[in-house]
């Protein structure tokens, strides 16, 4: 979207906003149903609860379908609860496979079978077989609207084909060559079909090196398929070699919006599928589990500090310190941590080079901590007006920094092979991590040389 469209977008929206406030219901209905449905998804997650039901009730029937595709799924959950069965229904007439597997998984469960009912049985039977694989995977991705042709036939007949097919699916860029029993060949781009000579056959000028995308490829890696390979469009084909469908890039993006998304809420331990305007009990209900894991790795970290209670009495300089420590360890260890976590995300970083990167973050923890632990021992020394505080401070600054590259390197990796999100789990283990071993190290030194 250009700068301009931007622009305009946020105008209309707010102007929409302007309406609701002032109560012009008609203005408002027809401003309404004139913006595209992502438009209307996102004035809806951009409103309290109480103004969307109002939004809610302009939108015309035939885009309620729509709309619900494109908004986060607790709004379309909380939509959803306050619609009747004929409304869902008629909702859901004419919607694309792979949006109807998204939102289906949203109905209630009496309604689903309702909802299977109305369908004609090819489409009942297309919806099952997207439904059949897991969730965030190619598969499910996929619409099994593709255009397939045959390897013998002409670029006339082709053409032909087409012309009495009167129109295309939404974002055709090729079409799909299989053989007789839909084994799946390769691809002929449509800007190609329409330069090449038209008594040449379809075998002679389709590309055969874009290979077809396996149905249970993860749908962050299907995404990272289209951006190595700058594709619009790709097939989806079974073990056997048939074709399944395709995955267009529309529906890519929304897989690269979504993660995101996630990579930077799930540090946080939110969820990008969280309603905005959510009520203050559920919000906080939410965010209490990932407090209660923090105050837990707080008191573990506070128990160390205990275990020198003694010394803290002693040496009042040491407690001064102890953020400082603290803090430093935390920002080094986070700059690793979110760069694996990138690396892994991107398919650049795994168990082979783990080991290299392992000793390259070390080096650069070392080096940033040689500036770093020096400047801040000469500071403390200065300070404190005592040389053994600001070489202890040095020294417990250099065992930081070194521990914060390790467990920056390795705790996304230990959590990736459990099966863990590395970027909902690694943030609160890198900091008890660094918390505990900054303040043993610092009042560790301390116990021994200054007591």
């Amino acid at each position: 979207m250009t700068a301009e469209a931007q622009v305009a977008k946020i105008s209309r929206l707010a102007a929409l906003r302007t309406a609701l406030e002032q109560g012009s219901m008609r203005h408002g209905h027809r401003m309404v149903n004139s913006l595209h449905p992502a438009e209307i998804a996102s004035l809806i997650e951009s409103l309290p609860p109480a103004k969307r039901e109002i939004v809610w009730e302009f939108v015309d029937p035939e885009l309620e379908g729509d709309v619900l595709i494109e908004l986060n799924e607790e709004v379309r959950s909380e939509l959803i609860g306050g619609m009747d069965a004929d409304e869902l229904i008629a909702a859901t007439e004419g919607m694309e496979v792979d949006d109807l597997a998204d939102l289906i998984g949203d109905l209630p469960e009496t309604l689903n079978e309702r909802v299977l009912q109305s369908m004609d049985a090819q489409d009942r039977e297309r919806l099952s077989a997207v439904l059949a694989f897991e969730e965030d995977s190619a598969g499910r991705l996929m619409n099994l609207d593709a255009v397939t042709i045959r390897p013998d036939v002409t670029i006339e007949t082709v053409l032909r084909y087409l012309r009495m097919r009167a129109e295309l699916p939404e974002r055709t860029d090729r079409l799909f060559v299989v053989n007789r029993h839909d084994r799946y060949l390769g691809g002929l781009d449509i800007t190609r079909l329409l330069t090449e000579d038209p008594e040449s056959t379809v075998g002679d000028v389709m590309d055969s090196t874009v290979e077809g995308i396996s149905p249970e490829t993860p749908a962050r890696d299907v995404a990272k398929l289209f951006e190595d390979r700058d594709l619009v469009s790709a097939a989806v084909v079974s073990a056997d070699g048939r074709l399944l469908g395709r995955i267009t890039i529309d529906d890519v993006v929304d897989v690269i919006r979504e993660e995101a998304d996630h990579s930077v809420l799930s540090m946080a331990g939110l969820d990008e599928d969280d309603d905005m305007f959510a009520g203050v009990v559920r919000s906080a209900r939410r965010r209490a589990v990932w407090l209660g894991v923090n105050l837990a790795t707080a008191f573990l970290a506070a128990n160390v500090v205990g275990l020198f209670e003694a010394t803290i009495e002693k040496v009042v300089a040491l407690a001064v310190l102890m953020p400082i420590v603290a803090s430093m360890g935390g920002i080094a260890g986070s700059q690793t941590l979110v760069l694996i976590i990138r690396g892994i995300a991107l398919g650049q970083v795994e168990q082979a080079n783990a080991r290299w990167l392992l000793i390259r973050e070390i080096s650069v923890g070392m080096l940033n901590g040689l500036f770093v632990a020096g400047l801040v021992g000469l500071a403390a020394g200065l300070w404190f007006q005592e040389w053994k505080v600001g070489a202890i401070i040095c020294g417990a600054l250099m065992i930081n920094l070194f521990a914060a590259a390790i467990v920056g390197v390795s705790v996304p990796l230990v959590l990736k092979r459990l099966g863990i999100d590395p970027a909902l789990a690694g943030s609160v283990v890198l900091t008890t991590f660094t918390d505990c071993i900054g303040f043993a190290s610092l009042l560790g030194l301390g116990t021994l040389f200054l007591t």
